[in-house]
């Protein structure tokens, strides 16, 4: 069965970018930029089949990690798997992905998404508010946080809603160098 899972590295106090929409504080991690991919992230990326992302994470992948310029780059880390940007503006490809830009439902999105996945699972990359609208609808099953030693004090929200503990329930804690890995089955 298809899961929806929202796997990110977050701050201690909850933020997944900066005021200015930078991850710099994410690569001043030891041992973070040295490595090409996260410490478990192949292990996650292995059970995907699809995933989405905001307008401001698509933006700042081709900005800063030149993936317009460097396809070759997004090859590497995500293979040929699909993705769905969801967008209210015009967004330049990335030459060789498999990319839907969309807006509006989300229900109707899941639906191709959990399609095209088949056995795998969607990964929701990206933004907080993004998923919001995915829990908000039901359509949310796991939390997989890399917890940073850091904290920003303002920024862009992890999930900028409120889910109680009644909807959350603890299913893992592992430390993966300096982070903090804690999942969470969102009913």
């Amino acid at each position: 069965m298809t899961r929806t899972r929202y796997y990110t590295a977050t701050t201690i106090d909850g933020y997944i970018a900066d005021e200015h929409n930078s991850l710099d504080w994410l690569f001043e991690v030891p041992g973070e930029r040295d490595s090409d991919e996260p410490e478990g992230f192949a292990d996650f990326f292995s059970g995907i089949g699809a995933f989405a992302l905001g307008a401001t994470t698509y933006e700042w992948m081709l900005e800063n990690e030149e993936m317009a310029a460097k396809p070759e780059k997004w090859q590497r880390w995500y293979g040929s798997t699909p993705v769905w940007v969801f967008t209210h503006r015009e967004l330049p490809r990335i030459p060789g992905v498999d990319i839907t830009f969309v807006q509006g439902d989300v229900r109707a999105v899941h639906q191709d998404m959990a399609a095209a996945a088949g056995d795998g699972d969607i990964w929701l990359m990206g933004g907080g508010e993004l998923v919001g609208s995915f829990a908000d609808e039901g359509l949310l099953d796991e939390l997989v946080l890399t917890v940073a030693p850091v904290t920003l004090g303002a920024g862009a929200a992890l999930l900028p809603r409120r889910l109680t503990s009644a909807r959350l329930k603890l299913t893992g804690v592992q430390q993966r160098g300096q982070f903090a890995e804690l999942r969470y089955a969102v009913g």
